[in-house]
């Protein structure tokens, strides 16, 4: 709950923030009729209208579990993410209009100077408050604080190559650089919402995320159990915030029911010091069958059917599907 309220304070130091920059390129638009500074004006609409959204689904996602939503209401994120994405994409079709606008009735640019300064200025608050987004994003497991600080930070590189054409156009006054620029990141921005969208869209459809797996693996090999003889049909799954993880972990058939549920507190234990709190975890616990012995290395067993044959790593491949495919 701590680190929901975090992200909760934090999107709504970006909806301001966004407001506030969204004001100062307004004003370096009017000063400059720049269409290039039009692009970066127009995204920051973006930027305010998501942080506010922002702030609602994190607000959402905040609550605590009840009857209705009994695993939280962290898929609200994919919705906000969704929306920003589709958000960003129509901006980059907007600038396009307007650029290709201003090839066919160009007019002159004025106060660049003026329009340079402030356009900068946004660029490096922005990049500030998106680096802050992305590591507590991260830290606490945001898709809606990752995606608004990686839109923030994809903003100011933007921005940067938009105040590279403006330096151009001031000193070589050729009028079409401006337009040339708003395409170029115009192209840009509608990339970048599409890869929030397809973002929010895996998380949606609860696709499997392989690095997340692949982290969880190597954890579990790394801190292996002996009597761990296999651990088969993983699964995790994004819900905002918290992340939800099941499996089938095979022990030795004999085990009671206070042995095997110590080994799953170990397992428990071992995940939520790699994750946090921020890892939900279900174990259905399989008592190990005839062609188990082949792969278990457990040294004293006095029911084993069969010889030790070999010793099987977990892998992304066989750790999220059945365990009979071992042999």
């Amino acid at each position: 709950m701590q680190k929901k309220l975090q992200n909760l304070r934090l999107q709504k130091i970006i909806a301001i923030v966004a407001i506030v920059l969204f004001i100062m390129k307004v004003i370096a638009w009017y000063l400059t009729r720049s269409v290039a500074i039009l692009t970066d004006a127009l995204e920051s609409i973006v930027n305010v209208t998501a942080g506010l959204i922002g702030v609602y689904s994190l607000y959402i996602s905040a609550k605590p579990k009840d009857n209705d939503h009994p695993y939280g209401h962290g898929k609200v994120e994919f919705i906000s993410a969704a929306v920003e994405g589709t958000l960003i994409t129509v901006a980059g079709v907007i600038i396009i209009y307007e650029a290709i606008n201003n090839f066919i009735h160009p007019h002159q640019i004025k106060q660049l100077d003026w329009g340079i300064m402030l356009v900068a200025a946004t660029a490096v608050i922005n990049y500030l408050v998106g680096i802050i987004c992305v590591t507590t994003g991260k830290k606490n497991n945001s898709l809606v604080l990752i995606s608004s600080g990686k839109h923030l930070q994809t903003d100011t590189y933007s921005t940067l190559g938009i105040i590279v054409g403006l330096i151009l156009l001031y000193f070589l006054k050729f009028w079409w650089i401006d337009g040339v620029v708003a395409i170029i990141f115009a192209f840009i921005i509608i990339f970048t919402g599409y890869k929030i969208v397809r973002t929010s869209v895996a998380g949606i459809m609860d696709e499997a995320d392989t690095e997340l797996v692949e982290k969880m693996v190597t954890l579990l090999n790394a801190n292996r159990r002996e009597d761990w003889i296999d651990c088969h049909n993983l699964r995790i799954i994004k819900n905002g915030p918290t992340l939800h993880l099941d499996c089938h972990l095979t022990l030795p058939w004999y085990m009671n029911m206070h042995e095997a549920h110590h080994e799953i507190d170990g397992l428990s234990n071992l995940v939520k010091t790699e994750f946090g709190d921020s890892m939900e975890l279900f174990v259905h616990t399989d008592g190990c069958l005839e062609f188990s012995c082949a792969i278990c290395s457990k040294q004293n067993c006095n029911v084993r059917k069969h010889a030790f044959e070999r010793k099987v790593d977990w892998t992304f491949e066989n750790i999220t599907t059945d365990s009979k495919h071992r042999l």
